[in-house]
């Protein structure tokens, strides 16, 4: 799967086939999903799902930049990010490593 983009329509897919939904209902559920994922975020909550990982949102202050090109100085203003942390066991799971002796319930996010 190396260079391989998982899109909605590959979610949906994937639900169909594991759950048993119709296309129709398996792609409303994978929207529903996202939808409130970025609903929580646009409102500035963490979104935490268990044994994959925490999306959250950080508040970045006014600061100063320079065009590389240029070199002259920009004013860059205050502006909400969005960071992902993974979990212990999603790090394990794509480096290929036993979670030693850790199960999804007593992980450190």
């Amino acid at each position: 799967m190396a260079g391989k983009t998982v899109t909605r329509a590959d979610l949906s897919e994937a639900v169909y086939h594991q759950v048993g939904l119709s296309r129709t209902e398996s792609a409303a559920l994978v929207e529903t999903v996202l939808s409130e994922i970025c609903g929580c975020l646009a409102g500035g909550e963490t979104v935490k799902l268990s044994s994959f990982g925490s999306f959250v949102v950080r508040s970045k202050g006014k600061r100063v930049g320079r065009n590389p090109k240029t070199g002259v100085e920009v004013a860059i203003e205050p502006r909400q990010v969005m960071v992902f942390k993974p979990s212990n066991v999603l790090k394990a799971k794509i480096n290929g490593q036993a979670l030693n002796g850790l199960d999804k319930h007593d992980e450190d996010d």
